[in-house]
């Protein structure tokens, strides 16, 4: 049997004149009596299809003409350049089969946020979220070549875990045959064990924060990239960030271009982003957010309207070093040369904000337990804690190590430049929606 074309090898020119096949969906349709004009959607492009009454068999035509968007097809003809025709090139149709013929879509024109959200498993048709999810999946090989070229080992820790590694307020609870357990906040601790066999590791799995946040940059669900390295401080750290981003950021820009022009975004800053970052300190910081008039103090965490003035004034990534310990985990490491302070880091992008988290990781195990026990962990070292194990890594041939986390939504909302961050998911997760 003749195999079908994607129509990307059509708009690239490599079958102009030539008798092929192509199937796929209806994406538009319009008649004027004798014509059928039908667009045409597979995953590597969209293509416009004449169907004459003249030109293809009777039933062929009928079928044309009743079918509606959605309706799935598949369709024989001859490949014309016309610069008229979306994407320069058209389909002058021999044979016209319809496999199913669509129920009227439910989604039209200007429907609302809510209503695409409830209709949500069909409007991961539309050609912005199908762009979006093949971003996405090449952004995915692009990290994976990035760590398989700088030596890391890719593992796969548990999802499932009984201990909260930030805070057990924002912790999906649950039931594990009797014993009380959590949906993972992060492999952070994991990958710290891992490292005193493999040295530098990496891995992305989902994670969950029961935050009820309702910004712009928050999902329940994402897929969370962490790194662990052993023999790495906090400025390696931060180099090894600021090489992959950067590195990343680049490719994308060079492998995306159909799926760009598709969000109607220009990559050509993204091509740019080169390393070093600007580095600043966080009291430095809040002191150029509060000269832009956003009321805060010394101590707090950043939220979107502080990074919005720092993001504004650089326009460019930046690093935001060592933030009080009283806004930050309890695992990091404490900055030698102001102890209210951690060594750590928040890198945060034009649009994207803060996608990354990162510190050098506390080695002293005494100061990890007095932590714990301020967090109202009564008994850090009892195996009922959740943090016996995590303790024991300091115990045995413990060394200097550091670490990140990449929200990979967040990375992609920078990239392409879209409003929400819910639309870097197939089917997001917010405080108020689990359905579809």
């Amino acid at each position: 049997m003749k195999r079908f074309v994607p129509i990307g090898e059509v708009l690239e020119g490599k079958h102009t004149d030539k008798d092929i096949r192509i199937r796929g969906w209806i994406y538009r349709a319009r008649s004027s009596g004798k014509i059928v004009f039908d667009l045409i959607r597979d995953r590597s492009g969209i293509i416009q299809v004449v169907a004459s009454k003249e030109k293809v068999p009777k039933k062929d035509f009928g079928d044309a003409k009743r079918a509606s968007v959605e309706s799935s097809v598949e369709i024989r003809g001859v490949i014309k350049q016309d610069p008229r025709a979306p994407g320069g090139y058209e389909l002058k149709s021999k044979e016209f089969r319809v496999v199913h013929f669509s129920e009227p879509f439910p989604i039209t024109k200007d429907k609302s946020i809510d209503f695409l959200l409830e209709q949500r498993h069909l409007w991961v048709r539309s050609r912005e979220l199908a762009a979006i999810m093949s971003m996405k999946a090449k952004l995915l090989r692009i990290f994976r070549e990035w760590f398989d070229s700088n030596d890391f080992l890719e593992v796969t820790p548990p999802i499932i875990t009984t201990s909260t590694a930030e805070g057990g307020a924002t912790a999906f609870g649950l039931d594990y045959f009797g014993q009380k357990a959590y949906l993972s906040q992060t492999a952070q601790m994991y990958l710290e064990a891992l490292i005193f066999s493999s040295e530098r590791v990496w891995t992305i799995t989902p994670s969950f924060r029961a935050e009820k946040s309702r910004t712009r940059k928050h999902l329940i669900e994402y897929m969370h990239l962490e790194v662990e390295m052993a023999w790495v401080d906090h400025d390696e750290n931060m180099r090894i960030q600021e090489e992959l981003v950067a590195y990343a950021a680049n490719q994308i820009a060079s492998r995306c271009e159909r799926e760009f022009a598709e969000l109607g975004v220009d990559p050509s800053n993204l091509k740019k982003i080169s390393t070093p970052f600007k580095r600043i300190e966080y009291t430095d910081a809040i002191e150029i957010i509060r000269s832009n008039g956003v009321n805060t103090r010394w101590g707090e965490d950043f939220g979107a309207p502080h990074e919005k003035v720092l993001l504004d004034k650089f326009n460019e990534p930046i690093f935001v070093m060592n933030f009080p310990k009283e806004c930050k985990a309890f695992y990091m490491k404490e900055n030698p040369k102001d102890p209210r302070t951690y060594l750590c880091d928040d890198l945060l992008v034009p649009n994207g904000g803060e996608i990354i988290g990162a510190s050098e990781r506390e080695t002293d195990v005494n100061k990890l337990i007095e932590r714990l026990k301020v967090l109202g962990i009564k008994d850090p070292e009892s195996p009922e804690s959740g943090y016996k194990w995590y303790l024991d890594l300091r115990r045995y041939g413990s060394v200097p190590h550091s670490g990140f986390g990449l929200g990979v939504e967040r990375f992609l909302l920078w990239v392409t430049e879209q409003e929400h961050i819910r639309d870097m998911q197939p089917f997001p997760r917010t405080p108020s929606r689990a359905y579809p």
